[in-house]
């Protein structure tokens, strides 16, 4: 049934989902690593496209102060007005408020591909195990009443709640210190509700289908492998991760903290301003020589 969900524009993806991890599979033998090297791949591979959403969002952040401020003069009383100077303001800064958008776009669909590539290839994932999944110990768990399955999966083609836990704290994680906070009082308390809502709605869904762990296990690496990029690129181009969380934004940042390295056109780190007088020359001594 769920197999039939996939359309055809996303069979070509979940085909090459399939070959890459058999292609890693037989150099690592075995199937949960392997899906835990096309996650890291997949992340590397996808890395120029999201250092370019991570400085489209920061340049949206550093234009919010202007932003609110002429919503406040003309949002109500002049709407034209309004979306005349919102567009010149976007002009005359290089902003673009959808370019934080379709990066994440082209990535979704090899996101969700792996759930497809899995459900196709289930049997390959029944003798597989990775960590705890399919240990001995697992092997001999009693099944759970209200989870209707052993605790620990007795392969990847079995369901996992340890992993599925796991899975709801790095959503968790991810949406509270990963993400960019957003500097409108409304948004940011919208934002801590979806990051609680979001984690339980994900977990709900995998309790009630029974996920395989193979397939959670590939997306909790995916978010632990973009949680430690986005961790990069704030400690490099927004702030210090001594004050990282979802209630500091860009504008807000303490004052007694380091400041991070200010972004280039072409998304290099400019170098920090030299401070202080230059040096000068020595002065030659009495009676040396001309």
């Amino acid at each position: 049934m769920h197999v039939l969900l996939a359309t055809s524009w996303l069979d070509p993806i979940v085909t090459a989902v399939n070959y890459i991890v058999g292609g890693i599979n037989l150099v690592v033998h075995n199937r949960g690593w392997s899906l835990v090297l096309f996650a890291l791949g997949l992340k590397l591979l996808f890395w120029p496209l999201n250092t370019k959403q991570f400085m489209a969002m920061i340049k949206m952040q550093q234009l919010a102060p202007q932003l609110k401020k002429m919503q406040e003069k003309f949002g109500k009383s002049d709407p034209q007005r309004y979306q005349k100077e919102t567009m010149e303001l976007y002009k005359k800064n290089g902003a673009n408020p959808l370019a934080g958008c379709w990066p994440m776009l082209v990535q979704y669909p090899f996101i969700i591909s792996v759930y497809y590539a899995v459900i196709q290839q289930k049997q390959l994932y029944s003798d597989q195990h990775w960590l705890w999944v399919g240990s001995a110990f697992a092997q001999h768990l009693p099944v759970l009443p209200v989870w209707k399955a052993p605790l620990l999966a007795g392969s990847l083609a079995l369901p996992d709640l340890p992993l599925l836990v796991l899975y709801m704290i790095s959503m968790y994680l991810f949406s509270r210190y990963a993400t960019m906070p957003s500097t409108d009082p409304q948004q940011a308390q919208t934002q801590k509700f979806m990051a609680i809502l979001s984690p339980l709605m994900l977990g709900y869904f995998g309790f009630q289908w029974k996920w395989p762990s193979a397939m959670v296990l590939y997306w909790f690496s995916y978010n632990a492998f973009t949680m430690a990029q986005q961790f990069y690129l704030l400690k490099r181009y927004h702030q210090p991760l001594s004050v990282l969380d979802n209630e500091h934004a860009i504008t807000d940042i303490p004052a007694d903290a380091k400041p991070a390295k200010a972004i280039a056109p072409n998304g290099a780190a400019k170098p920090q301003a030299q401070t202080g007088s230059p040096k000068t020359p020595a002065k030659k001594k009495k009676g040396a020589k001309r």
